[in-house]
């Protein structure tokens, strides 16, 4: 498999199961690794036979934006989902971000990642 990887995909949130997370929100980052076969794309040098990866960005970001869960385990499944609904995505991995996450250490980032692949 080939692989169209997007790193940095950065929105605002509102996940969390603390009420300050859900009332203030924070910035959430997410890297995804697409995986497909892009020889039907080049070989016609045709958008439509990959995944646009402007799309993919722009619905991820609306995933995290969008309606609020508790888990970034959740946020990586969703996202992953929708990246599985473009034909030409066979597996997906998806690291989700949580660099401000409330823990009372000193920490560099918190991620969940998962990989999935079409059913």
């Amino acid at each position: 498999m080939d692989r169209v990887t997007l790193r940095g995909l950065r929105a605002r949130g509102h996940h969390g199961v603390f009420e300050r997370e859900r009332a203030e929100g924070q910035t959430f980052v997410v890297d995804l690794v697409l995986y497909l076969d892009t020889r039907p794309a080049a070989s016609g040098d045709d958008l439509t036979r990959t995944a646009h990866y402007g799309i993919v960005a722009e619905e991820v970001t609306a995933i995290i934006a969008g309606e609020p869960v508790d888990l970034i385990e959740t946020l990586a499944q969703r996202i992953a989902d929708q990246c599985l609904k473009h034909d030409a995505v066979e597996e997906v991995e998806v690291t989700v971000h949580k660099p401000d996450a409330p823990i009372t250490v000193p920490f560099d980032d918190v991620t969940v990642t998962i990989h999935r692949t079409r059913a």
